[in-house]
């Protein structure tokens, strides 16, 4: 229970990082980091969805053949 405790992040601490980071990278840099985030995130979802249908793919075509 502790350790959820000690990972909650409240909005002042959420804040502070976003200063930080204006700070270290600037306000032209932060949205091209966001959009690669992005991009990497679709990327991730669309590998996931892809290795999803190769799985039911064979189960299907199993299915038919009994």
């Amino acid at each position: 229970m502790e350790a959820l405790t000690i990972l909650a992040l409240s909005w002042q601490h959420l804040l502070v990082v976003a200063v930080i980071l204006l700070i270290f990278f600037g306000g032209r840099k932060i949205p091209e980091m966001m959009r690669g985030l992005g991009s990497g995130i679709k990327e991730f979802k669309d590998a996931v969805k892809e290795e999803e249908k190769k799985t039911e793919e064979p189960k299907s075509d199993s299915s038919i053949n009994k």
